[in-house]
């Protein structure tokens, strides 16, 4: 009845494929009608475009690159571009769909959207990167704008990025429009906060997570994969809590310490050495860095916070899965097949669309902030973006409770009422 592969692989490692069983999953338990779920099962606009360089030794290379659309009926689509060398179109649709869902569950006036170029960024000059930016910027300035979609950094892009496309995008139209774009430097109309915002605004689910396991966080236990920008500030935000954190890992090794980490401490070490591994007074978990991380996954922890990327918990290993609470902040770490795994076992689960919203949530503030022209201190965004997160977790943990459903489920399901009671509202036309 509802169903629709898009000639997706029938793999469990297929993100779009996992959002269309989650969505297929959420719309059977809401009964939602099947033309709703067919318009969510479709990507709105799907842009495919060549990408030609000239490189610092003067040949030319050329990259493919992407931009979704998936929904717009809540408003303009939001979601940020990656450069990474196994982006693909499925990837990328996932992602977007993950913008809408994630978006309505936090109730900020957007719909989804991602964007994503195919390239190693570590091969590549800064010159390189940055006429690659301008022509990936150029290539779909038509489809983008203040009121249309707005880009934002994700994996391997950063605010010096984001500021070539405003300045691209700002050529091209003739004037500055800072609103185009989000995640930008704090000179060029950034919003103070951002850097932080995915993991502060985990820090807040997992506060009220906490609560209702009557888990007492100065006594807890936590290990995270991971440690880029999502990693490292949500181990520093959980060693604030009181938390002990025992573990972490990035994509070179893992290490452990019962006695818990300093999180700073190890970010420097992981500066000055590349990596995580052979921290002093810590053990690596594995010569291999995979088996390491795989190891980290299954350690007996009270929080578990997968930052890493997609698909670390499965069918294969969630049985194994000691945590009491799991709060994404990777996006799509765990397949729907792992997901009736971890619940049976009961274990609470943040999911992503939630625990990681806290990124989109400040870059609607700095898109607000760079509309009015009026720019909010720290303090002004942190407050903003705990009542809109503690909010969140609340009414879907509500949902979970009043249906006997998953988390995950409970996010699906309030995030598509959002969605398609926008959709009722404004008809379908012609």
């Amino acid at each position: 009845m509802y169903l629709i592969t898009g000639g997706a692989a029938p793999s469990e490692m297929n993100p779009w494929l996992n959002f269309l069983k989650l969505l297929e999953r959420s719309a059977k338990t809401m009964n939602l009608e099947p033309g709703y779920y067919r318009i969510l099962a479709t990507p709105k606009r799907v842009l495919e475009v060549q990408l030609p360089v000239k490189m610092d030794d003067g040949r030319i290379e050329v990259f493919v690159g992407w931009r979704v659309q998936h929904n717009d009926a809540r408003g303009p689509c939001k979601g940020g571009i990656r450069y990474h060398p196994a982006v693909n179109e499925d990837e990328v649709k996932a992602l977007a769909a993950w913008m809408s869902i994630k978006t309505a569950v936090v109730d900020i006036p957007y719909g989804g959207a991602k964007g994503g170029i195919r390239v190693d960024p570590h091969k590549l000059s800064i010159n390189e990167l940055e006429r690659l930016t301008r022509r990936y910027t150029w290539a779909i300035a038509p489809i983008i704008g203040v009121d249309i979609d707005i880009p934002a950094p994700d994996v391997y892009t950063s605010p010096r990025e984001m500021a070539w496309i405003y300045d691209t995008y700002s050529q091209i139209k003739g004037y500055p429009e800072p609103g185009v774009i989000t995640g930008k430097p704090l000179e060029v109309g950034g919003s103070e906060g951002r850097k932080e915002a995915t993991a502060r605004g985990l820090q807040y689910t997992v506060e009220e997570a906490v609560k209702v396991l009557n888990i007492d966080p100065k006594s807890a236990t936590c290990a995270v994969q991971g440690y880029g920008n999502a990693g490292y500030f949500s181990a520093k935000f959980m060693h604030e809590l009181g938390m002990k954190v025992v573990a972490v890992s990035d994509s070179k090794g893992a290490i452990y310490n019962p006695d818990g980490l300093d999180p700073d401490a190890v970010l420097k070490h992981k500066r000055e050495t590349r990596s995580v591994k052979d921290f002093p007074g810590a053990t690596n978990l594995d010569p291999d860095p995979k088996v390491a991380n795989a190891k980290l996954l299954e350690l007996d922890v009270d929080v578990l916070i997968p930052a890493a990327i997609e698909n670390v918990i499965t069918k294969e290993n969630a049985d194994r899965i000691k945590a009491k609470l799991i709060a994404e902040a990777a996006n799509g770490p765990t397949t729907p097949e792992a997901d009736l795994i971890l619940h049976e076992k009961g274990i609470l689960v943040i999911p992503d669309v939630l625990a990681n919203a806290g990124g989109v949530t400040v870059s609607y503030f700095e898109w607000v902030q760079a509309r009015t022209r009026e720019w909010w201190d720290v303090e002004t965004v942190r407050q903003k973006l705990r009542a809109r997160m503690t909010k969140s977790f609340r009414d879907i943990y509500n949902l979970r409770n009043e249906k006997n459903i998953d988390m995950r489920t409970a996010a699906y399901w309030l995030a598509i009422d959002r969605i398609v009671a926008a959709m009722r509202a404004r008809g379908i036309w012609p």
